[in-house]
């Protein structure tokens, strides 16, 4: 109680206590490390959402139909968001440094060649070949991160940064996607390519700063090609209909749109039950895609935290769309003049991933998630009773700074929480499966607000649309915020921080005992009696601590 927001930021020698921890890393070399991932993070937003603010220019460049332009933003979601449970297995095998690598070089070419397309069919292509490199970069980076920084200070300190790079680089897509879109003489090409050259640019920091990779423990590096196919199939279908499914002929009555819809939740239930299996199999099979334990790690509360994340980036990024379309359509602001208000969203989401820093080793889980949130559904409240007439401090200027609490509390600490339930061998698809998760919940809010949307008077491109509509989208956006903050407040609870506080390393903490006694979770390579010297020779390997609450 006695120490202060001072004695609690992290120091150089804070940073040097963390070697004890780590055996192959260095100061400089972390903060390179750290340095790349988040930049790949912030090309990878950047690339996701840039993309909406120069929709307009795309579509009379190219001229692409306005009811088609949609595609250019589904065309890179269905490819990321359907390989993350794959390509975070394979790099768990494979080697995460080299799916890294493998993953940002492929970003950056096939933005390189999204900026020289001629054609509106190239790009939907070349837009779909875009996402592959983040679904492979994104759970290697974070199973990098956990491997390269066990519990400690600098773990919570990678993962915060990490998670800043998300408001950063939506910032660097939208503010500096528009200004080069309207000074630049290739327009809407200009993002393309700065995107490519950051894509490019993690990759040469990617091959200073990360270690080899070292051959995987599991024999035979099997692959459950099987399940692969099933989940793969199963999230494309399912992301297609949810976000095609307004735009089919008649609607979600549309007969194929039913049919997809039915056989992609058959193929995932298909998967879940052949993950069973193969878990059950006691090495007969292929080791699985993904445990289905998994979502039985830490009394359930694995399950929970995926729910909240999925009810969370339904919400936030539902208010962000509809918050922008408000803006563009409604108040016939341009692109420019729509980024500058959401701007303040990106300054407060770095001041919360820094805040996340100083907090998520002394304040408990549950509270953190809650009061994140909390804010988010404030967030939108405030645009469901917004007034048009209203100046924008007093409506528009405080909603994108308490809107993004939720996703920059609960991606840095969700995280960390999802690392130390994992073991090593599985940080990459752990990491897969909540990047997963936050991808399904995207398209699931914007499906249901879009419904909520039209049912009230709206229309698919949301033009001259009336007031009520926004503010019924909004509304919704409102609930699942509020049903996200009582999941944590009712079943996270005992969990308590899930950083560790520097001022307890080295020392015996009861949490390390009872990871040690828990078959669950006990590291199965060293079955001696555990003491305070073979705890200690076990941090250097990497292995994971869990808290109490865990």
């Amino acid at each position: 109680m006695g120490d202060t927001l001072e004695d609690a930021s992290p120091s150089t020698q804070e940073i040097q206590r963390d070697e004890t921890l780590t055996k192959h890393i260095g100061v400089w070399r972390a903060t390179i490390l750290i340095s790349t991932c988040t930049l790949a993070m912030m090309a990878n937003i950047a690339c996701s959402v840039s993309i909406s603010i120069i929709l307009p220019v795309i579509g009379q460049d190219l001229r692409i139909p306005v009811d088609k332009l949609q595609w250019l933003i589904s065309a890179f979601s269905l490819s990321s968001g359907c390989l993350l449970l794959l390509l975070g297995r394979l790099a768990d095998i494979f080697g995460r440094k080299r799916f890294f690598l493998l993953g940002t070089a492929w970003l950056g070419v096939f933005s390189l060649a999204c900026g020289f397309a001629q054609n509106s069919t190239t790009l939907f292509i070349l837009r779909g070949l875009q996402g592959v490199g983040p679904a492979a970069f994104i759970p290697a980076a974070l199973g990098i991160m956990a491997e390269a920084f066990p519990p400690s200070r600098a773990r919570s300190i990678a993962f915060a940064t990490f998670a800043a790079g998300a408001p950063v680089g939506g910032a660097l897509g939208v503010q500096l996607g528009a200004v080069l879109v309207q000074t630049t003489r290739a327009t809407w090409r200009s993002p393309f390519f700065l995107f490519g050259g950051m894509s490019l640019l993690c990759v040469l920091g990617g091959m200073l700063a990360v270690d080899h990779d070292e051959p995987s423990a599991e024999a035979g590096r099997r692959v459950d090609w099987i399940g692969a196919f099933l989940v793969t199939a199963g999230l494309v279908l399912l992301l297609f209909v949810l976000g095609q499914g307004q735009l089919a002929p008649q609607g979600w009555r549309t007969p194929y749109t039913i049919a997809l819809l039915i056989l992609g939740v058959l193929l995932l239930a298909a998967f879940l039950l052949w993950e069973h299996r193969l878990e059950q199999s006691a090495g007969r099979l292929p080791p699985p895609v993904m445990k289905v334990s998994l979502w039985t790690r830490a009394a359930g509360r694995f399950s929970v935290i995926q729910a909240i994340a999925f009810l969370e980036w339904a919400a936030f990024f539902s208010w962000y769309f509809w918050a922008q379309l408000y803006y563009e359509n409604f108040l016939k602001l341009t692109p420019i003049h729509t980024a500058l208000r959401m701007l303040p969203m990106t300054v407060a989401g770095c001041l919360c991933d820094v805040f996340v820093v100083f907090v998520v080793s002394r304040m408990d889980f549950a509270l953190l998630i809650a009061f994140g949130t909390t804010f988010t559904a404030l967030g939108a409240l405030l645009f469901a009773i917004i007034d048009p007439s209203a100046p924008y401090w007093t409506y528009g200027f405080p909603s994108p700074i308490v809107s993004v609490f939720g996703p920059d509390f609960i991606f840095p600490s969700g995280t960390l929480f999802v690392a130390k339930v994992s073991f090593p061998s599985e940080q990459s698809a752990a990491g897969g499966v909540l990047q997963t998760i936050m991808q399904l919940g995207t398209a699931f809010g914007l499906t249901i607000t879009t419904i909520v949307f039209n049912a009230f008077g709206g229309s698919n491109t949301g033009t001259d649309s009336p007031l009520k509509a926004y503010k019924a989208a909004q509304w919704t956006c409102f609930g699942m915020a509020v049903l996200s903050t009582i999941l944590a407040l009712a079943f996270l609870r005992g969990v308590g921080p899930v950083g560790v506080d520097e001022r307890t390393v080295g020392q015996n903490h009861p949490a390390e005992d009872a990871a040690d006694d828990n078959p669950m979770i006990r590291d199965t390579t060293n079955d001696e009696a555990p003491t305070a010297e073979k705890r200690t020779s076990r941090s250097n390997t990497r292995r994971d601590v869990y808290s109490p609450g865990c």
